[in-house]
């Protein structure tokens, strides 16, 4: 009897207790990382796009090098300029968002709330050049071949995506591995779709130099390998009129011309070779445009500000290397960099020292850790540098000589303390070997940066090389990790995540063609990583990526360069721009040809 009765107490205390929720099911037409999107789903296109935006016209561009590939998503081969425009990804990023994507191949999205997986479905009108549909099929393609055969940058930013597969007519489900990312309804939407039926009879891990096939606004018109590009505009693009894509990709071809190094190519452009240019030489800017086209209007040269977060360039150590594997001979080398001089003789003033990895943002770590950063890296205390808690990360300030003589000074006491002694006026190691090393670049503009750090080092008995070699030896060479020291560029946004894998974990630093070109092998920046990605909200993802830069900072895997706030454009008054720039990108897609404004140019340079 009082079996029975527990019994019948137990089901009645079950059918007391409601019934789980089911998971609620998110269809949208488009997703933010944190919060809503800014665009709701009857916009009908970015508001930094002109809709109206006329089609046709001719624009010409530069590129450096040279070109032996038309497959960009593999480790071989150097891509030619622009071909990504031949492809299209399931979803598109806007502009003036910090992390936000909307349809693009896909027409909707659906999702469950703990985003544990996404589905997407396909526009009908989505089509490959060849007329033929994009299909699910493909994207299921696209997802195996970039994880098996891709550059290793995807197979570590599409790690987490376990399996893709068909569940309706139109509609692909992507599942993730178990753990807390948020991230991964996004990642998937970047997806770069390739079509199965023109691969299944090529070698995709190969260089090819076929002009491929494609779903995106332009395809291959003509090209003389290594040499030029060009592209044309496809007159029946199945995209041209949904709202991610309204107003933009609207000249009729763009060719791209390749020179040797960046001082042919300015002459180049002032010579009226090719139409745009945005300048990264500070020098130049200050005064190479002073030419008789820029002085009588027919070249614009401009600054667009822009808050697009800056990242970190700097002169990246090789860590790899014996000579660099102690943090405080990298500390040591950093105290040998003048930026004040520098930026005062060779860049007329215009740049900021970048102190984070993520300069210009609410991200880079600022003063001490507090709060939520504070609780993280407390559980790291012991196993990262004290500093990290008691001092700001500032990079050495000289400008002068006797600020630099004592910069100079703790350097070599840095030196001593990592096991260097100078002998005969060298610096040697503990096997009376001297310090030696090579800092590589692929241009000579850098050459003059380079070369007065290079001077204050032979101040403290190190002798560094400078060697700038051709691009496709650069590119090999830092896909091999075979160098010493790089100019490097970690570019950041809004929302960083899984691309922090592929810049500073363990196993990025072992795999060839990585971004961890510095070598970072930390357990600590592993875990950290792990915790940005798997970030629940805007506050944790702060807080979290604060904690990771901190870190990132304290190991001197980099002596900062410098950044600027604004885009230093140049080009022939040929082109229209929208009246409201994006936040956070340039968006010269979204210009046009002036057909009234090309003629009045090419009247005043005497051409018909």
């Amino acid at each position: 009897m009082r079996v029975f009765l527990a019994v019948c107490a137990s089901l009645a205390a079950l059918a007391a207790v409601p019934a789980a929720a089911e998971t609620k099911i998110i269809r949208a037409h488009g997703i933010a990382m944190h919060g809503a999107p800014k665009y709701g789903p009857g916009f009908k296109h970015f508001d930094y796009a002109n809709p109206d935006a006329p089609k046709g016209g001719d624009v010409r561009l530069s590129a450096i090098g040279s070109f032996d590939s038309f497959n960009p998503y593999v480790l071989k081969g150097e891509p030619a300029a622009g071909i990504g425009n031949l492809y299209e990804t399931l979803l598109a990023n806007s502009g003036d968002e910090a992390f936000s994507e909307y349809g693009l191949l896909a027409e909707t999205i659906e999702m469950p709330e703990d985003r544990s997986w996404v589905a997407f479905t396909l526009r009908r009108e989505a089509r490959w050049h060849d007329g033929k549909p994009v299909t699910p099929a493909d994207v299921i393609f696209s997802l195996e071949i970039l994880k098996t055969k891709g550059h290793p940058f995807y197979r570590s930013y599409f790690k987490d995506i376990a399996r893709a597969e068909q569940t309706g007519e139109r509609t692909v489900k992507f599942s993730f591995a178990d753990g807390v990312n948020r991230e991964l309804p996004l990642i998937a939407g970047q997806l770069p779709v390739l079509p199965k039926h023109w691969w299944a009879t090529r070698d995709f891990d190969k260089t090819t130099l076929e002009p491929p096939l494609g779903s995106g606004p332009y395809r291959v018109r003509a090209f003389e390998a290594g040499r030029s590009i060009t592209y044309e505009r496809v007159p029946d693009y199945w995209g041209r009129e949904i709202p991610v894509r309204r107003g933009m990709y609207n000249a009729a071809t763009i060719r791209y011309d390749y020179y040797r190094d960046g001082t042919v190519a300015l002459e180049a452009f002032k010579a009226g070779e090719y139409d745009f240019r945005m300048e990264n030489v500070a020098k130049d800017w200050a005064t190479a445009y002073d030419a008789p086209p820029v002085r009588d209007g027919l070249i614009k040269k401009v600054e667009i500000e822009n808050e697009r977060p800056t990242g970190m360039q700097a002169f990246a150590f090789n860590t790899r290397r014996e000579a660099f594997k102690d943090p405080r001979t990298r500390q040591a080398l950093s105290h040998a960099f003048d930026f004040e001089w520098a930026n005062k003789n060779l860049f007329y003033g215009q740049y900021v020292r970048t102190r984070s990895y993520f300069s210009n943002s609410e991200l880079a770590s600022r003063g001490l850790p507090q709060g939520e950063e504070l609780k993280i890296l407390e559980k790291y205390r012991g196993l990262v540098p004290e500093e990290v808690f008691t001092k700001e990360y500032a990079p050495p300030v000289a400008g002068t000589d006797e600020a630099l003589r004592a910069n100079l000074r703790v350097a070599l006491d840095l030196l001593k303390a990592a096991g260097w002694t100078v002998k005969d006026r060298k610096m040697t190691d503990a096997q009376g070997r001297p310090f030696r090393f090579e800092i590589l670049l692929a241009q000579p503009t850098f050459e003059r940066v380079a070369l007065p750090f290079v001077r204050n080092l032979e101040r403290l008995g190190i002798e560094a090389r400078v060697r700038t070699v051709e691009p496709a030896q650069y590119r090999k060479r830092i896909d091999d990790f075979d160098f010493d020291m790089i100019v490097e560029s970690f570019g950041q946004s809004l929302s960083p995540g899984n691309e922090q894998r592929d810049f500073w974990s363990s196993s990025a630093a072992g795999t060839p063609g990585s971004r961890n070109t510095v070598g970072v092998k930390d357990p600590v920046v592993d875990e950290l990583v792990e915790l940005v990605i798997a970030a629940p909200d805007r506050e944790s993802l702060i807080a979290r990526t604060r904690a990771l830069d901190r870190v990132l900072l304290s190991g001197h895997y980099v002596v900062p360069n410098w950044h600027i706030r604004v885009f230093r454009v140049a080009y022939w008054d040929r082109f229209g721009r929208p009246g409201k720039a994006p936040k956070y990108t340039l968006c010269v897609e979204c210009w046009w040809v002036d057909a009234a404004k090309a003629r009045a140019l090419d009247e005043r340079r005497g051409r018909k």
